[in-house]
């Protein structure tokens, strides 16, 4: 499938191109779009302190607690809801100190090379060939034994490593619900001192400011003017206050989810190292028991087909020899001492033997008639010769 907006291919490139679109002129600029309608976001009500989540006996006891109050007092003012407040700081503090000191690389570390070690086993390369085959016959098992032996000690190693995470880890667990209940215990207290002292400032501002001001308004005196503007600027001071605690107040509340947040994560790691070391460890153990039982079981069927192999060959080899033997024992036992071709070539050549004597012997007395007759002419001419000699 093409896309429209790619060049297009052509085997005509000379060919004129279409007709560019003029472009429009205008002296007025085009009007900008307007602008895509945001979603309505849902409307969040504001939250309003109340004394809902109060005890009976604690709402008697704000009530109560309300009356001390002296908005005049500086140092109340200053020292109101401090311990409340220094509370919730050394909380914070702890909090972040445990997050510091926390090293939840070193459990994904752990876990990493648990990874690697079991990954690992049995992934060297198994060496070819004919006499490698037979050497790695007789010497996998042994060569499983000792990379199982090597992998099982680091696996363990990592195990007591895990071990000690998960303790530590389930004692910040602990401390978190500790933690938890601290700051529960703390945002109440918070509340608590805020509701007494927005219930005296409204008690102040409805009933004490009123009648401060009519009573400067009717006697015109400069005391009274004075001692109504004091209060007005000691309960802008105490609002101050209240409205710190409040900020207070809403790093407690922060610290709840952010404790339980905190808490779900180490239980999570917990769980996992949980899940290594009752699931993921065992498992391999039990796999490299049945791998090292069929690697027994394969020896073992090797070894019986090699017998087998070597047992049929032994009775073929011994069927041929017999077969083999039995022939040529049964033609040595059908043949003759002495080989009618063997007394055929004695008696040709016993004949022979005579026909060349006979030969032999006609030649010798021919020429034993010649020597005679050659003596004869020979004596003959020498007795001439010697009667020649006598005249």
């Amino acid at each position: 499938m093409t896309d429209t907006n790619d060049f297009e291919l052509t085997l005509t490139p000379d060919a004129p191109a279409a007709a560019e679109a003029v472009p429009e002129l205008t002296l007025e600029p085009a009007a900008p779009a307007a602008p895509a309608p945001e979603p309505e976001k849902a409307e969040v009500k504001p939250v309003e302190l109340d004394d809902s989540m109060l005890s009976e006996a604690e709402k008697r006891a704000v009530e109560d607690f309300s009356k001390k109050i002296d908005v005049m007092d500086s140092n109340m003012i200053l020292q109101y809801g401090a311990a409340a407040q220094k509370n919730v700081a050394g909380f914070s503090e702890s909090a972040l100190k445990s997050v510091r000191t926390k090293d939840l690389g070193e459990i994904g570390k752990s876990l990493s090379e648990l990874v690697v070690e079991l990954k690992g086993f049995g992934e060297e390369e198994e060496k070819k060939g004919l006499f490698g085959k037979f050497k790695k016959a007789g010497n996998r098992l042994e060569t499983m034994k000792a990379q199982h032996a090597k992998v099982e000690a680091n696996v363990d190693k990592i195990a007591r490593e895990l071990e000690q995470h998960q303790v530590a880890l389930l004692k910040d667990v602990a401390m978190f619900d500790q933690m938890y209940e601290l700051n529960l215990k703390y945002y109440k207290e918070l509340t608590m001192y805020i509701l007494a002292g927005k219930k005296k400032l409204a008690d102040v501002r409805a009933n004490e400011l009123p009648a401060m001001r009519a009573k400067a308004e009717k006697t015109g005196a400069q005391e009274d003017a004075q001692a109504y503007n004091d209060k007005v600027q000691m309960c802008e001071r105490f609002e101050k206050k209240l409205h710190d605690l409040e900020l207070t107040r809403m790093i407690s509340i922060q610290m709840g989810p952010q404790t339980r947040l905190l808490q779900n994560n180490d239980t999570l790691m917990v769980e996992k190292i949980q899940s290594s070391l009752v699931n993921t460890i065992p498992l391999w153990k039990s796999q490299m028991v049945l791998a090292l039982g069929m690697e027994h079981g394969r020896q073992a069927t090797a070894a019986q087909s090699a017998v087998t192999e070597m047992t049929n060959e032994l009775l073929k080899k011994n069927a041929d020899m017999l077969k083999m033997g039995t022939v040529q024992t049964a033609r040595e036992a059908e043949r003759s001492i002495v080989d009618i071709e063997t007394l055929r070539h004695t008696n040709e050549q016993l004949i022979s033997t005579l026909d060349e004597v006979l030969n032999i012997q006609r030649e010798g007395a021919e020429k034993r008639k010649a020597a005679e007759v050659e003596l004869g002419r020979i004596e003959g001419e020498l007795r001439a010769k010697l009667m020649e000699l006598r005249k």
